[in-house]
């Protein structure tokens, strides 16, 4: 009776192999879901804006074409690197005075993204900067955006580093051919884990193509009112991740109580009940 406690102490089964596979499985619903929330604001941006919201290298394409052949600038795809990268910076500042890793920091980072997704409706729907897309007020808010795709993918390299990126598409179809070729190939494979590979980097895909669809979509029939949208899907992000996390939480606390229970019994039958 004694060694089976201990042995149900020392080896509590399932336990341990549980959460990492439960918390594996929400960031890949987490990633897919972001996957769509930049191909709407990517779309709904360059449409509306004429700027691509959640890429630097098209905006860099932009700023070397202008400095050799010269020509009218866009102010805001000129802003858009240091913007971009500031607001990079600006995340990992706030990483470092909350304290946080990992899931605790995804949350945060979640909210932030939903804020300024809702400034970027609220400012659209109020001015329509899509009128004028060289005025100020369609600078801001584009800067606004960017600094929400800025805020997503330092959420992927600080809370979620395993997971495809959610908005570089040409690297997310390079693994994809890759994982594919190694899948057919008879012979053993270049790299490895090409299965789960594979099928993440396909759903990234394919979120983010519905989303950039939903964008062009979203702003020929709702105008300015398309940013509800991301700012929706950007809202149950913030919802599924609290609710899933705290979920994990639950289930993990519940085990360590039986797993301290368990313990305490294995004490009392190797040294007897208190005296």
């Amino acid at each position: 009776m004694t060694a089976a406690i201990e042995s149900e102490v020392l080896h509590p089964g399932p336990y341990a192999s549980t959460a990492p596979s439960e918390s594996a499985r929400l960031e890949r619903r987490l990633s897919v879901l972001l996957s769509a929330v930049a191909g709407l604001v990517d779309v709904i941006g360059f449409l509306s804006l004429g700027l691509f919201t959640a890429h630097v290298t098209g905006n860099l394409v932009v700023i070397a074409a202008l400095l050799v052949w010269g020509g009218p600038p866009n102010l805001a795809q000129v802003l858009a690197v240091p913007v971009f990268a500031a607001e990079v910076a600006a995340v990992w500042l706030i990483a470092k005075a909350m304290g946080r890793r990992g899931a605790a920091l995804a949350r945060p980072l979640l909210l932030i993204q939903f804020l300024l997704l809702t400034c970027v409706l609220a400012l659209s729907v109020i001015f329509n900067p899509a009128a004028n897309r060289h005025g100020f007020v369609a600078v801001v808010v584009a800067m606004i955006a960017v600094a929400a795709m800025a805020c997503q993918f330092s959420l992927l390299r600080l809370a979620m580093p395993g997971t495809p990126s959610t908005a570089v598409m040409t690297g997310n179809l390079t693994n994809a051919v890759l994982s594919l070729m190694d899948m057919l190939s008879p012979s053993r494979p270049l790299t490895e884990g090409i299965d789960e590979r594979l099928k993440n980097t396909l759903k990234v895909f394919a979120g983010f193509f519905a989303g950039c669809l939903a964008g062009a979509a979203a702003v020929s029939f709702l105008g300015a009112w398309a940013w509800s949208i991301p700012v929706a899907l950007a809202g149950v992000s913030v919802k599924c991740f609290r609710f899933g996390l705290l979920d994990k939480e639950r289930s993990t606390n519940g085990k360590e109580t039986e797993c301290s229970g368990l313990s305490r019994r294995a004490e009392l039958m190797v040294s007897g009940p208190p005296t």
